[in-house]
């Protein structure tokens, strides 16, 4: 059975590039009918916080990626905190020791630090040279001591599941600490530990972690474990090549949720940040990414995060939507906002769905519906004053709008067609430019310049609505509807 894991250090929120590794481990197990280990690497006491932890696991849940084994779910290979591990840690680093694939190490940092100065490029291997009786003396006085791996000579090979083959050679990779001197494991001893006793087959993470893969290899081997297949996925950068960082603006999944974007969006835009499905295929649905997904699509070169590209695919999955859905969506910021009423998914949600559907292909974000639908939602119009002066306080214009309130109170049926027709007949009778009773008409309605169509919204406002606003709007340039 395949068995994945994420396993994230929470010393901050889940950020951009967590996001996508979780989720190609997710599709990943998905797709095979595998296992998703959640395990969190929380042995940094000083920077870890239960609050980052709740952060994590909202990211992944508003994300919709759930966990088969972890915090909150339990599972056969618990505990899920590595800080409830560390004997584990200290028993295995007893044992390579007793087998001599690790030694104990004396050394001070200011000694280490002294040899790094005087330009020792890696550890000399000091310690491992100290005879029986040394250590035991050391022992006995109760010296501080870490804890170093044996790396042996010779050349380290593994089949990476995205970049094919990669050698290490061991001349370039000292002997490396796998247990502190306070008795905390470094990230090599535990992951491995970890990972073995969670009999994980498959460990899909960054690049950034190519340079560890040959440290584990060695840890693997020297406890006699299977060693999982590895699978390095590109970074992410940003639009200036450069890792992304918060520079290239929010780097927290959590904050792209409190910008208004859709998490299916999220996830489309994620997966396609270093995977390719084949073809032309862009927009996903959740069940389409699993059974798509496939790791030989992974590319090898560094993907680049596009804000307007996940603006786009946020555009996308709104308009997918169905009004029901987005209704509900809408609901806590429009409350927040103080606009919602509880009859927009009751006896007046048709017309809520058709003030919906007007504003879906104008907006890009969900917060976009507050700003530009705000006009259809309140009863107090904020006018622009640069609208209301270019196109409300010209010579005539409250002459024209009390012709159009006469011409719109004496149709049969108020619609699209008819509003249109109207206005069209007013502006040639009264030989002014259609153009310019539209103008005067969408500031009058919306009290901006830029809105929908003006006939659809002058629909879906509706004639008495449309009327009322005629009649604020003669007020406001100081002429009394007549």
């Amino acid at each position: 059975m395949i068995r994945v894991r994420f396993a994230p250090s929470p010393t901050g929120y889940l950020h951009v590039g967590g996001a996508r590794t979780a989720l190609f481990n997710w599709l990943f197990a998905r797709r095979l009918g595998g296992a998703l280990v959640l395990r969190i690497e929380d042995t940094d006491v000083e920077r870890s916080s239960p609050e980052m932890v709740e952060g994590i696991l909202d990211g992944l849940r508003w994300l919709g990626l759930d966990w088969d084994e972890g915090p909150k779910v339990g599972g056969p290979y618990g505990p899920y905190f590595q800080s409830e591990r560390l004997d584990r840690y200290r028993a295995m680093a007893a044992r390579l020791v007793a087998q001599g694939s690790a030694y104990y190490c004396y050394c001070t940092a200011d000694a280490l630090k002294a040899k790094r100065d005087a330009g020792v490029e890696k550890y000399d291997r000091t310690c491992c040279a100290l005879t029986a009786g040394e250590i035991a003396a050391r022992e006995d006085a109760g010296t501080p001591r870490a804890v170093r791996m044996r790396v042996p000579d010779g050349t380290m090979r593994f089949d990476d599941l995205v970049h094919g083959p990669i050698e290490f050679d061991g001349a370039h990779i000292e002997d490396f600490v796998i247990l502190r001197s306070d008795g905390h494991p470094t990230y090599q001893l535990s992951v491995v530990s970890d990972d073995v006793e969670m009999a994980i087959t498959h460990v899909v993470r960054g690049d950034d972690h190519i340079s560890n893969t040959p440290k584990q290899i060695l840890l693997y081997r020297a406890i006699g474990a299977d060693v999982p297949q590895f699978a390095h996925v590109p970074l992410i950068l940003g639009t200036d090549k450069k890792r992304l960082s918060k520079c290239h603006g929010a780097s927290a999944v959590m904050e792209y949720a409190r910008q208004g974007y859709l998490p299916e969006a999220m996830l489309n835009f994620l997966a396609l940040l270093g995977w390719s499905p084949g073809g032309n295929q862009e927009l996903f649905t959740r069940d389409e990414l699993v059974r798509a997904f496939a790791l030989e699509g992974i590319s090898g070169g560094n993907a680049v995060f596009n804000p307007e590209k996940l603006d786009w695919f946020n555009q996308q999955h709104i308009a997918l939507l169905p009004p029901n859905e987005l209704a509900r969506r809408l609901q806590p910021l429009l409350t927040a906002a103080g606009l919602w009423k509880d009859a927009y998914l009751g006896d007046r949600h048709a017309w809520f769905f058709a003030v919906i559907e007007l504003l879906k292909p104008r907006v890009k974000r969900l917060d976009d519906f507050v700003v530009q639908g705000r006009f259809f939602l309140t009863d107090a119009i904020e006018y622009d004053a640069a609208a209301v002066d270019k196109h409300l306080r010209v010579d005539g214009m409250p002459d024209h709008l009390a012709a159009l309130d006469v011409a719109f109170a004496s149709l049969e049926h108020f619609d699209q067609a008819s509003s249109e027709a109207a206005l069209r007949a007013i502006a040639e009778a009264r030989r002014v430019k259609a153009a310019t009773l539209i103008h005067a008409m969408r500031v009058t309605v919306t009290g901006k310049s830029v809105s929908p169509g003006l006939f659809d919204v002058l629909s879906v406002l509706g004639r008495d609505e449309v009327r009322r606003r005629l009649a604020s709007a003669a007020e406001l340039v100081g002429t009394a509807r007549s």
